[in-house]
């Protein structure tokens, strides 16, 4: 797809506040990420100990999937784990979200962060709530099928 359905990608991300990651020893689970185009990454924050932690720590191959109608995304993400020890870059993403999770905070000896790296997407883009029930009622009203919005597969 072209580089405008990235582009959309990456800019409705951050207004996605979680999504359900999986691996193939970890069953989905609600996530918070925090989405880094310059990094090519979504990070995550998690604890130590945790089937997330120990699949990033084998590189383990991942899916991210987002359903947001406020954010206007589908997205059905897979791409790599893998566990970072950046201090910097734990301190960029840090937020009072994560601080709720840890009894010590940033500085709790449990805190892990964990990189998510892209390889492919398919990916849903929505006008928003008020194009789709006007396209949904248009289409009751017509023999033509309702346009959502835009519909592609992305290779990161």
């Amino acid at each position: 797809m072209t580089d405008t359905m990235k582009d959309t990608f990456w800019d409705r991300l951050d207004d996605i506040t979680a999504g359900m990651l999986s691996t193939p020893t970890a069953p989905p689970r609600p996530m918070a990420h925090v989405a880094k185009r310059k990094d090519d990454m979504l990070w995550f924050i998690t604890a130590k100990g945790t089937d997330i932690e120990e699949a990033a720590q084998g590189g383990a191959q991942g899916h991210y999937t987002l359903a947001s109608s406020h954010g206007q995304l589908y997205a059905s993400v897979e791409g790599t784990l893998s566990l970072v020890n950046d201090p910097d870059k734990l301190d960029e993403i840090w937020s009072p979200m994560a601080a709720a999770w840890f009894e010590d905070g940033r500085h709790d000896d449990k805190v892990c962060l964990v990189g998510f790296k892209p390889t492919k997407a398919e990916v849903w883009e929505t006008d928003g709530t008020a194009k789709t029930l006007f396209e949904m009622a248009r289409a009751n009203m017509t023999e033509d099928t309702p346009d959502l919005g835009k519909h592609g597969h992305l290779t990161f």
